[in-house]
């Protein structure tokens, strides 16, 4: 049970950001979390495990990434203040084929699919919560793919320096070459081209 109240804090403001949740029902829901601390390197999912948990991001950055041909393929990266998962193995239930790995240390907090299940069952505000969060990770998992398959690897870049800056200064080079598809050496090029290396 997660009971440190400055943790608590920012994942009332989250929960609040997609609806209106009276005082008790938020507070019954959060005393289900745990809060996990992780030092960099460690992983809250391999390979192979099933996905049981639903995390908010307190502070941190984790990388969510598969294994392909031995070599690293960056899904996404969740920073501070963020709700995450392995999405698709949560709702479905299945084995993850992906990685959530700390690459700061960082604070999540953890919160069970059946304790999530039985708050969003016994509140109708913490099932709008439940329901508006999980399509907004849905449409930024669309959205990704849709970035990947449509835009050149220069305006990928672009949109990363514009909109996810501070991820240039906290996650190796080869990381976020893998996430915006392309080689360490193809981003080298294409920051020297665009001045920023």
């Amino acid at each position: 049970m997660c009971s440190d109240t400055p943790l608590l804090n920012n994942i009332k403001k989250k929960v609040r950001s997609y609806t209106t949740v009276d005082d008790e029902p938020l507070a019954m829901a959060l005393g289900a979390y745990r809060a996990i601390t992780l030092r960099k390197g460690e992983r809250l999912s391999r390979q192979g495990d099933k996905v049981n948990h639903f995390y908010y991001l307190e502070r941190g950055c984790i990388s969510y990434y598969k294994m392909e041909e031995d070599a690293i393929k960056v899904l996404e990266f969740y920073t501070q203040d963020v709700f995450f998962t392995d999405l698709i193995a949560y709702v479905k239930g299945t084995p993850t084929d992906c990685y959530l790995e700390a690459l700061e240390d960082s604070t999540v907090l953890a919160v069970h699919k059946d304790d999530a299940e039985r708050s969003f069952a016994s509140s109708h505000q913490l099932e709008r919560f439940g329901r508006l969060s999980m399509q907004e990770a849905f449409v930024k998992l669309f959205n990704r793919v849709d970035r990947l398959n449509n835009r050149s690897n220069e305006e990928r870049y672009l949109r990363l320096v514009q909109k996810r800056p501070d991820l240039l200064q906290r996650v190796p080079q080869y990381l976020i070459a893998s996430y915006l598809g392309i080689t360490p050496v193809g981003l080298s090029k294409l920051r020297k081209r665009l001045g920023k290396g």
